[in-house]
């Protein structure tokens, strides 16, 4: 099930024997469920007969003729996007008797070829979108090793309108290395001729596509507001219809939409229908839209509309988002992005917050790598999309790039003056863009208008509280693409709801649009040639390397190689990376094959990124000594052999991801550790020292780790602002965690809000948490009563209780600075409940919101009472 915004729908895949796949998509109310408990009762019914042997007739398994798999969504990225619901899927044995069903309820077939999958050769109307470029003459990369920022890189896990779960783990679970399709499937694929046909059929037809299609243009209305937490108090006319023509499509940006803490923590915001609501009653009068997607993560919202003339055109509609925010998973900041095709070009919204205050620039450019390197749509028939794999991307919101002048006064009269262009000699954004170190892609148009940002609430006063914030233009609308050409850029400063201005522009872009004549015949073209040429020539490649070997490898730091395989047969060819035998991903969980599949022309050549990165879901293993930096890769051809590649290296034990119980038998830093010995200690659990002389053989009380990550905080850090609010820089986070593993420092190095991220993300790679997964039940169960929650304190293993102790004097002792750090009981209850009360792992997904709240309660009632024991 997917709901977006207030609406709940089901989509069911049915499917048949030869015949073509029926999606169905339909309300969840109480006809679906009855539809639905009726379809899986005769599936049931049907699957018993079937097992039973007929008289006189072996009992073989019968193939499935003409039915090109689909494959399911990668890992487990809780995508908004028109992707099939697994847990919804049935199988009748015929398509016309089970869309008979389907009338009998009320429902009627959604009439949406490009979400069939047909096995059939016929020239599909209207043919599908341009590819991803993962085609093309290849183009070296300027630096191999150091790739992306090291942060976790799967989708991100708040991907549902409204966000669910603000502290879902977003590292790289053993689904970061997910092909699309799991073993079975992608034996299935690459045997049937029908399915790689039909994928390189569609790859030809995106190479020809200048011939069948022409362009028209369309207006596009992009808009972007920081609301302040407010709620609409005018219409929003002056901003949404300000111009005579109607607009065919509106993509309109929301931020900082609820301030509440339960729009931070859980998925509630009372806010999101009011504004909603406000949109549409202004909406141009002149045309009628169609709602075609809204997500919201906490105080971020993107809402899409298309005149309902288009509606028809618009397909493949997907949303995601990421948080930047603390430990990367914290939605205050971060993006949310909707994608569709409209004709036969593909579109890329993305709104996003980025980190506040005017120094944090360079925080401000890692949020945008971040969500660049993590925002992926999953959709059935392609590879895995990022934002550039558009043709036409618009990234709009409060960006909050400010102006490098300190001087409020000095900046109000340049505005007075009009001397615009040369405060944007200043502007940060500009300046990034410049030297290449975020937006490097983008185009802006001139801004004419004064700074959007501060002015006081209901007015348009610059800000004059005690602050004094300088003007600059925080909320801006880029674009890339070609066939872009920009009407209007302008700010509205009649609307005065928020200490922002709401910000428009009004695009008019290039559309593709087929040609049907000229399309079928390029068709029939490609077909006859594929015929030939199949009947001719097998498929091969050439490898520039088969080995590779990573040295050092470190907890979350990225290393990164690459090769280059080269189409060198007369035939186009088409490669995946697959499963070994008995395994159920193509790698292991730390590695990545960046692309994992693909096709290439001949001649053509192709530079595959080879990734190795340990999360917080492979380090134990690791540690332990359980698993190795060792790997074989097996690049299947289709029609051809497959090549094998080996990947070596050596890992450098680390802290992070070690058990409490180990931890308190290390007096010494852990690289300083014998490998031997720190694999018999991880495996043993025993109550021994690696030292032992006198008093020296009794365990530390607590890790000397977290006693050092506390202590910096309490002694540094209790008036910090924001403290366990504001994520850590990156660059910080890797220093600490190798002076840990390498050192007994007298300080930590990095500012407090990374060693506050550091000491999060110990917590949340510990293999047991500090609550252990044996009493996450009793746990929950005792939430209401203080007595019964310290007597299950005190049954914890000794190092785990007085861990949880040492914390919970921690934080309320932070709690008696809360004017300064602005934390309150409930902020440090939710999120460090998160991470100390973690249900097990077979569990984790079953875990409600209901059960979030216990959690989070039993950890308030320490903070609140105390444990006096």
């Amino acid at each position: 099930m997917t709901k977006c915004s207030s609406t709940a729908t089901v989509r069911i895949r049915l499917r048949g024997e030869g015949t073509p796949d029926l999606l169905l998509e339909l309300q969840d109310d109480i006809h679906t469920q009855s539809f639905l408990q009726h379809v899986t009762k005769a599936k049931q019914q049907a699957e018993k007969r079937s097992s039973l042997p007929r008289k006189m007739e072996p009992v073989v398994p019968v193939p499935v003729k003409d039915c090109v798999p689909v494959p399911p969504q990668r890992g487990t990225s809780k995508s908004t996007s028109n992707n099939t619901n697994n847990s919804a899927l049935v199988k009748p044995s015929k398509t016309d008797s089970a869309f008979s069903m389907a009338t009998d309820f009320g429902f009627e077939e959604k009439k949406n070829q490009q979400n069939r999958i047909v096995a059939q050769r016929e020239a599909p109307p209207p043919p599908l979108p341009p590819l991803p470029p993962r085609k093309g003459t290849y183009t070296p990369s300027t630096n191999h090793a150091a790739g992306p920022t090291t942060k976790e890189r799967p989708p991100s896990a708040q991907n549902s309108t409204p966000v669910r779960n603000e502290f879902q783990s977003v590292d790289r679970s053993s689904s970061w290395s997910d092909s699309r399709s799991n073993y079975t499937m992608r034996q299935a694929m690459m045997s049937s001729h029908t399915g790689s046909r039909e994928g390189l059929l569609k790859y030809r037809l995106t190479k020809k596509e200048k011939e069948y299609v022409d362009i028209k243009n369309f207006r596009f209305f992009i808009g972007t507001w920081n609301v302040n937490g407010q709620s609409p108090d005018s219409s929003l006319g002056p901003w949404l219809c300000c111009d005579t023509d109607p607009p065919d499509v509106y993509a309109l940006g929301f931020q900082e939409l609820d301030l509440s803490t339960e729009a931070f923590f859980y998925m509630d915001s009372s806010k999101e229908q009011i504004w909603v609501d406000a949109v549409e009653k202004s909406l141009h009068p002149k045309a009628r839209y169609k709602r075609i997607r809204i997500i919201r993560l906490v105080g971020m919202m993107l809402v899409v509309y298309v005149n309902k003339e288009h509606k028809h055109h618009i397909r493949e509609v997907a949303s995601e988002s990421v948080g930047t925010g603390l430990m990367n998973k914290m939605g205050n900041k971060g993006g949310v992005a909707v994608r569709f095709v409209f004709h036969n070009t593909s579109f890329c919204f993305v709104n996003s917050h980025l980190a506040a205050h005017v120094d944090d620039y360079e925080r401000r450019n890692q949020d945008y790598k971040d969500i660049c390197a993590r925002m992926s749509f999953n959709l059935l028939e392609y590879p895995p999309l990022s934002i550039v794999k558009h043709d036409v991307v618009i990234w709009l919101g409060d960006l909050n790039y400010r102006l490098f002048l300190p001087d409020a006064g000095e900046v109000k009269r340049l505005i007075d003056e009009n001397e615009l262009r040369r405060l944007q000699e200043y502007d940060q954004l500009n300046i990034q863009r410049k030297t290449k170190r975020a937006f490097t892609d983008f185009m802006e148009g001139e801004i004419n208008f004064i700074p959007t940002y501060k002015y006081d609430a209901k007015s348009d006063r610059w800000d004059s509280s005690g602050k004094c914030r300088v003007p600059a233009w925080c909320d801006r609308i880029l674009w890339r693409g070609s066939s872009v050409k920009q009407l209007h850029y302008r700010s509205h400063m009649v609307l005065k709801t928020s200490d922002h201005k709401p910000v428009s522009s009004l695009f008019s872009i290039g559309v593709k649009m087929v040609i049907e004549q000229r399309y079928k015949k390029v068709f029939e073209e490609i077909v006859r040639d594929m015929d030939r040429m199949e009947n001719d020539f097998l498929p091969s490649l050439s490898l520039t390397r088969r080995e590779f070997s990573f040295e050092n490898v470190k907890f979350r730091q990225l290393q990164r190689q690459s090769f280059l395989i080269t189409n060198d047969g007369q035939v186009p060819c088409t490669f995946a990376f697959i499963p070994k035998l008995n395994d159920s991903q193509y790698c292991k969980p730390w590695l990545r094959a960046e692309p994992s599949e693909g096709v290439l022309d001949p001649n053509e050549t192709m530079e595959i990124f080879l990734e190795v990165y340990v999360s917080k879901d492979s380090v134990t293993l690791l540690n332990s000594g359980e698993d190795k930096i060792e790997d074989i890769l097996v690049l299947h051809l289709d029609r051809g052999k497959d090549y094998f590649i080996t990947v070596a290296g050596n890992y450098l034990p680390c802290c992070f991801g070690t058990s409490l119980e180990t931890l308190c038998r290390m007096k010494k830093p852990i690289r300083e550790i014998p490998v031997t010995k720190l694999i018999d200690l991880e495996r043993s659990r025993m109550n021994f020292l690696l030292d032992s002389a006198g008093t020296e053989d009794k365990p530390l009380k607590i890790p000397k780790e977290v006693w050092l990550l506390v202590n910096h905080l309490y002694t540094k850090a209790c008036q910090q602002e924001d403290l366990f609010q504001t994520p850590g820089l990156q660059d910080d986070l890797q220093n600490i965690i190798d002076c840990l593993d390498t050192s007994i420092p007298e300080s930590i190095p990095g500012s407090n809000h990374s060693v506050a991220e550091a000491l999060l993300i110990f917590l949340e790679a510990l293999p047991e948490p500090v609550l252990c997964y044996e009493l996450y039940q009793r746990c929950l169960e005792c939430s209401h009563d203080s007595r019964l929650c310290k007597q299950l304190i005190s049954q914890l293993p000794r190092a785990h209780r007085n861990v949880f102790r040492y914390l919970m004097a921690f934080l309320r002792e932070l709690l008696k600075h809360s004017i300064d750090n602005n934390l309150n009981a409930n902020l440090l209850a939710t999120l460090f409940a998160s991470l100390l009360v973690r249900p097990p792992p077979n569990l984790a997904c079953k875990q409600t919101s209901h059960d979030r709240q216990k959690a989070s309660d039993f950890i308030l009632g320490f903070l609140m009472g105390g444990d006096e024991d």
